[in-house]
């Protein structure tokens, strides 16, 4: 069984701002809301997985 990922609180993260196409942002949220995610969660899974394939993060 794979180690559980430390849950970050919002002292441990970087905010910052994203511009995004209207369309791309309406995508999203469908997405997060069929996951039982926010956007801003559903964007962060996506960049980790992406990391991840890239071997740019364990």
């Amino acid at each position: 069984m794979a180690k559980e990922e430390k849950k970050q609180t919002g002292k441990d993260r970087q905010a910052f701002i994203l511009r995004i196409s209207p369309e791309i942002l309406k995508s999203l949220e469908q997405w997060a809301a069929d996951d039982f995610r926010s956007v801003n969660g559903q964007i962060e899974y996506l960049l980790n997985e992406a990391l991840k394939k890239a071997g740019r993060k364990k």
